[in-house]
């Protein structure tokens, strides 16, 4: 298989810009992570789903970061990510995308024809057996009714992967676009040997992916931390890193394929153990982030006082009042108790200190409330709907937002994950 002509690079970081004004301040934290030895590549990932709420073109964020990579002088590889990009809604990102990730996870669990699972299996009686994998305790032992169990879940979506993929590839050429295939948002955990399985798979298709997302065990909700035991991801992701390594020799894949941990940001507790994996092992890790961006451009305004602490706490107010829509989309990955989340008019009464205490991310300030934070990270459709007004305020308070977005994304992010502390 041909590898990509573009190189992801082995330590890279995927972050959110709802409304495209962060940019600058987010790519500062790639320059700060750089002075201090560790390059991590820049990946500016929004969805189909976020450019529909708020009314916007992928073209947007492409013009965002162009203007943060020229302004700060950044002379290494950034990416702009069409982020779980389906056949249906992949036009609109072919243009100003050189980063796709290619969701399939409506397809798992619908088999593929029982002639190809058949071909499929027979394809592969090296995946049959006791597979020694380097660097894991154990060899992965592989029947062949796993193998075919595996491929009738799994082998349509990867079929799938494959169709989006040669879209792509027909509009870019090849070599010229990053590919991912996405298998997170999924109602299970995928084995390290289901994702071995899923990478010979993809190989067949043809696919020279450079980075896979699985679903890890335990909950990965939106802007707050882990909810599992942080010793079994340790487990999962070190075996899943062996299976890119064998995967790799074994069936051409490109030689710097690593994992995308899709982590809806803030996974502080895994955050040490993705470090340790990657250096024990010699891998690379995507860290994907969601849209704390946007929850750090409320923290900003509260900070700011005035205007800008109104208007967070009108947000609130009408987060609140629009609960149930703004969850629905987000269900399976917010975990919010009603019970939890402050009256509007009481929020009206908070200060600053007493909004970002809510809202920022520090589990040992007592003020924090995951709740709130869940309900905020879903709510940047009540910011769309306000339009110039938000984007004004965004501007006008531009300094002290940069400053928080900054120190989130590389005190809490990078420098956890690809420096260790």
């Amino acid at each position: 298989m041909t590898n990509s002509k573009l190189k992801l690079g082995r330590y890279s970081v995927g972050v959110g810009d709802r409304f495209a004004h962060q940019a600058k301040a987010q790519l500062q934290a790639c320059v700060k992570a750089l002075q201090e030895g560790a390059e991590v590549v820049p990946v500016w990932n929004k969805s189909n789903r976020e450019h529909t709420i708020i009314g916007s073109e992928p073209v947007s964020t492409r013009l965002a970061a162009d203007a943060a990579v020229k302004a700060l002088h950044w002379e290494l590889p950034y990416y702009l990510d069409a982020d779980h990009i389906t056949l249906e809604t992949v036009g609109r990102f072919l243009a100003p995308c050189d980063f796709f990730t290619i969701d399939v996870a409506d397809s798992i669990g619908h088999p593929a024809p029982a002639a190809e699972i058949e071909s499929f299996v027979g394809r592969h009686p090296e995946l049959v057996g006791s597979i020694e994998l380097a660097g894991a305790d154990e060899p992965f032992a592989i029947t062949r009714e796993t193998l075919r169990g595996t491929a009738c879940k799994f082998l349509a979506a990867v079929k799938k992967a494959g169709e989006v993929y040669r879209n792509v590839e027909s509009a870019k050429g090849a070599g010229n676009f990053i590919s991912e295939v996405s298998m997170d948002e999924t109602d299970r955990a995928q084995s390290p040997v289901e994702l071995l399985i899923i990478l010979a798979a993809i190989a067949d298709e043809g696919i020279p992916v450079e980075t896979i997302a699985p679903k890890f065990s335990g909950r990965f909700n939106k802007g707050v931390d882990y909810a599992g035991h942080g010793s079994q991801f340790e487990r999962e992701m070190g075996l899943d890193v062996a299976a890119i390594a064998y995967a790799v020799k074994q069936y051409g894949l490109p030689a710097d394929l690593k994992l995308s941990i899709h982590s809806g940001s803030d996974k502080f507790s895994i955050y040490p153990a993705i470090y340790r994996t990657m250096q024990r092992t010699g891998a690379g890790a995507h860290l994907k982030t969601a849209g704390t961006t946007w929850l750090e451009e409320l923290i900003g305004l509260a900070e700011a006082g005035g205007e800008g602490l109104a208007l967070a706490k009108e947000v609130y107010a009408e987060a609140l009042a629009h609960r149930e829509e703004l969850c629905a989309p987000y269900a399976n990955v917010i975990d919010i108790d009603p019970r939890k989340l402050p009256s509007a008019e009481t929020v009206r009464g908070w200060s600053s200190a007493q909004y970002t205490s809510a809202l920022r991310h520090v589990e040992r300030d007592p003020g924090y409330n995951p709740s709130v934070r869940q309900l905020l990270h879903v709510g940047f459709k009540i910011a769309a709907k306000m339009g110039p007004r938000y984007l004004s305020l965004l501007e006008a308070n531009e300094a002290v937002i940069a400053r928080n977005v900054t120190e989130n994304l590389f005190d809490r992010h990078i420098a956890p994950v690809f420096l260790g502390r």
